[in-house]
C-alpha cells in the first residue's frame, strides 16, 4: 500500500507540490493523470525514494520510503527515461538485478524473455526505444516487487506489446496483490486498466477518484428544446461546459444524474440524452479545458 500525506516540495522557492495526499490499496491499480509540469514524475520520485519531502509523509506498508533500502528493493520503478550500464547486454542488466533485489524469479526472467522474443546476448544500447522499454518490464518484473511505479510506461511500444505487457500486471496484481501506480497520458488505456484515478493540478491534487464513480458523477447531456434553452435551468445545475450545434445544446455538468436530468425535464425538452463519458473528456473538463470540443457526438 502506497501513502503519500500532505506532501510538500519546493525547488529554488518554486512550489512544485503542495500538501498532496494520495493512496493506492493493495491489489490495484492507480493512474496518476495530469498537464505537463503538473508534478507527475516530481511526485513519483519521491515515492520510489529519490527525493526527500520538505514536508508531509511518503510511506509503502507504513513505513518511510526515503533512505530505506529494504523498502526500496520491493519496488518495480520504471522511469520515462531509461538508464542502463552502457556496453551492458540484457543478461548483464539481469545478473545486476538479480544482485540487488533477494525475490528475483529467474524462472519468470526466462519465460518473459521468450514471450517478448529477445535474445539475451544482445546489447541495449543497439536496441530500439520499444525494445528497451520492453528489457525495462522484464528485469523489473522479475524483481516480484510488492509496489510497482511506472511513469509513461507503454510510450515507445507497439500495441502487441503493450498487450502482453498490461496481461502481465493484471497477472500480479490479481495473483500477488501488488500495487500499482502508473502515470500516461496515454488516457485510453488507463481507463481499460485503472480502478482508481487521481488528477494533479499545478501541484495539488485535484480529485483523487474511484474511477467508477468519477464517471457516475460527471454527466454529458445531449438536449433540444422547441425554443433556447430557458436560463432558470443553468442556474439550478453545476455546467463545466457548454455548447451548440444547430438546435441541438451539449452540457457537461456535474453532480446527482437524477437530479440533473430532473432539471432538464422540467422544461419540457423534445429530445434528451445522456451520453457516456471518456476519462479523457473528464480530465479535459475537470481542468477547465477551453474550446475544446467533443468528437463523435451522436444525434
Amino acid at each position: 500500500m502506497i501513502e503519500v500525506k500532505r506532501l510538500t516540495k519546493s525547488f529554488q522557492n518554486h512550489e512544485v507540490l503542495k500538501d498532496v495526499d494520495l493512496t493506492v490499496k493493495k491489489g490495484s491499480i492507480y493512474g496518476l493523470i495530469g498537464a505537463n509540469g503538473s508534478g507527475k514524475t516530481t511526485l513519483i520520485k519521491h515515492l520510489v525514494g529519490i527525493y526527500r519531502q520538505d514536508s508531509g509523509e511518503v510511506m509503502i506498508d507504513t513505513e518511510k520510503v526515503f533512505e530505506n533500502n529494504l523498502i526500496k528493493k520491493c519496488i518495480g520503478y520504471i522511469p520515462d527515461d531509461l538508464y542502463y550500464f552502457p556496453m551492458s547486454t540484457i543478461r548483464n542488466m539481469a545478473s545486476f538485478y538479480k544482485k540487488m533485489y533477494p525475490n528475483w524469479n529467474e524462472e519468470r526472467y526466462i519465460n518473459m524473455l521468450h514471450t517478448f522474443e529477445l535474445d539475451e546476448n544482445r546489447r541495449i544500447a543497439k536496441l530500439s526505444k520499444g525494445m528497451q522499454k520492453q528489457v525495462a518490464f522484464i528485469l523489473t518484473l522479475s524483481t516480484m516487487p510488492k509496489v510497482m511505479i511506472l511513469d509513461e510506461p507503454i510510450d515507445g511500444l507497439d500495441p502487441l506489446m503493450r498487450k502482453k505487457v498490461w496481461k502481465y500486471i493484471v497477472k500480479d496484481v490479481a495473483e500477488r496483490d501488488i500495487s500499482v501506480l502508473i502515470s500516461s497520458h496515454n488516457l485510453k488505456e488507463l481507463e481499460s486498466i485503472c480502478d482508481y484515478v487521481g488528477i494533479l493540478n499545478k501541484g495539488q491534487m485535484l480529485i483523487e477518484r474511484d474511477l467508477d464513480d468519477l464517471k457516475s458523477d460527471i454527466h454529458k447531456i445531449q438536449v433540444v428544446y422547441k425554443k433556447e434553452v430557458p436560463e432558470e435551468l443553468t442556474k439550478n445545475i453545476h455546467i463545466l461546459h457548454q455548447e451548440k450545434r444547430g438546435t441541438v445544446h451539449l452540457f457537461i455538468v456535474k453532480g446527482n444524474q437524477d437530479k440533473i436530468v430532473s432539471n432538464f425535464n422540467e422544461y419540457h425538452p423534445m429530445i434528451l440524452d445522456i451520453l457516456p463519458l471518456t476519462l479523457e473528456e473528464i480530465f479535459i473538463y475537470e481542468l477547465g479545458g477551453v474550446g475544446y470540443e467533443i468528437q463523435n457526438v451522436i444525434f
